[in-house]
């Protein structure tokens, strides 16, 4: 892919600014942008917005992260959220149960939030299972935030997709971005598309790309250390009384599910499966099913609604935090991607932010470490709590 020839384009297009990729962040940064007054030019490889990570992402929003700039980030997106009626915001919590290895780290990073003024509640574990239902042993604690839950992230995607268009912007679909290159202090994009080659001028490139950053990034000589890794999500057959559980997540383990409408729906990563494999990996159900009888046997119980399962694609980066900011030693080029599972959750805040940064101005929340130097300086720090 980054040894592809420039194609012969019979047009050129201006702008200020290219987005590559019209999935939430890609949405979210081309709306500040074009607030702002810039001529903004979103490509998008796939038909309609939201239909990569973004339209098959299971949903949740939340507060509780290991490291303070994913809090601050979170906090500030949901607070956007809970005010659009587009995003569908609900507050159906997350709790955590976390065994004796991790307690202290996740008790500390607890009062952390505490402190940045999240209402995150530290339990016992027997008074957690009130909230949902667990064999406890093994547990030291448990953490909820009444704050966190999911949202619609198709929802706000087109919401800001029609804000960025009313503003100016211009959105190409069908648009797969096939050669990069720096000419004359602008960057040149030449694309295929539906009918024929296009060629795309900008001052700036925003990489929005998600799973297929690195791969963006490689086609204009640029090393980004952003991978994919598949996700599946399985449900079951629908439930009667229909459930109401938040999003839990079991430390011990590292699976995770939640209540959805009539069904619970749950995954659990499985760190072998990297790069762009498809479909729905049935074998690895036995694997998900054995890790959730450990501390919920209910979970015997539930029976698989194969229709209704989904998988999709983490964008992630070797310490589970996003690349954000414009890269060293390439003007004019600036990372959104990289979020490792956190993109819905943050992607309010990171519109914001690339729009200020891009603008010249100071970014409302201290991005210096999510910049991309902090791999070769050794300042990297992983962000735990990600699934």
């Amino acid at each position: 892919m980054p040894d592809e020839p420039m194609l012969s384009a019979r047009t050129t297009t201006q702008a200020d600014v290219l987005v590559v990729g019209a999935g939430i962040v890609g949405a979210a940064c081309a709306r500040r942008l074009a607030d702002r007054g810039l001529r903004v030019l979103v490509l998008e490889r796939e038909i309609a917005p939201a239909t990569g990570s973004t339209g098959r992402s299971a949903a949740g929003v939340r507060v509780q992260f290991s490291e303070e700039v994913n809090v601050r980030l979170s906090a500030a997106s949901i607070a956007e959220y809970r005010a659009m009626p587009e995003a569908g915001y609900r507050p159906i919590g997350y709790l955590f149960y976390v065994p004796q290895a991790q307690w202290s780290a996740h008790r500390d990073a607890a009062r952390m939030q505490q402190g940045l003024g999240m209402p995150v509640e530290i339990l016992e574990p027997v008074a957690a299972t009130r909230i949902v239902p667990a064999d406890v042993d093994g547990y030291a604690g448990a953490t909820y935030c009444a704050l966190d839950g999911v949202v619609d992230p198709h929802g706000i995607t087109m919401h800001w997709i029609a804000g960025a268009r009313a503003a100016g912007a211009t959105t190409k679909l069908n648009c797969a971005v096939r050669a990069i290159e720096r000419r004359d202090e602008r960057w040149r994009v030449e694309a295929a598309t539906a009918g024929g080659a296009e060629t795309f001028e900008a001052r700036w490139i925003v990489n929005a790309a998600g799973a297929w950053a690195g791969q963006v990034a490689a086609l204009a000589g640029l090393q980004v250390p952003v991978q994919p890794a598949r996700r599946m999500v399985y449900a079951s057959a629908p439930l009667a009384p229909a459930p109401s559980y938040p999003l839990t997540i079991d430390l011990d383990t590292g699976l995770w599910f939640r209540s959805e409408r009539e069904r619970l729906i749950f995954g659990l990563a499985n760190p072998a499966d990297t790069g762009f494999a498809e479909g729905v990996d049935w074998t690895w159900l036995e694997t998900v099913y054995e890790s959730a009888l450990r501390h919920f046997p209910w979970f015997e119980t539930l029976s698989i609604d194969r229709r209704a399962c989904w998988w999709g694609y983490y964008e992630t980066t070797p310490d589970h935090h996003p690349v954000i900011g414009e890269m060293p030693g390439a003007p004019g080029w600036y990372n959104a991607c990289g979020f490792s599972g956190h993109g819905v959750q943050q992607a309010a805040a990171i519109g914001r932010i690339v729009a200020q940064e891009i603008a010249g101005e100071p970014a409302f929340i201290d991005m210096a470490p999510l910049r991309i130097g902090r791999f070769a300086q050794g300042t990297a720090h992983v962000e735990r709590l990600v699934v």
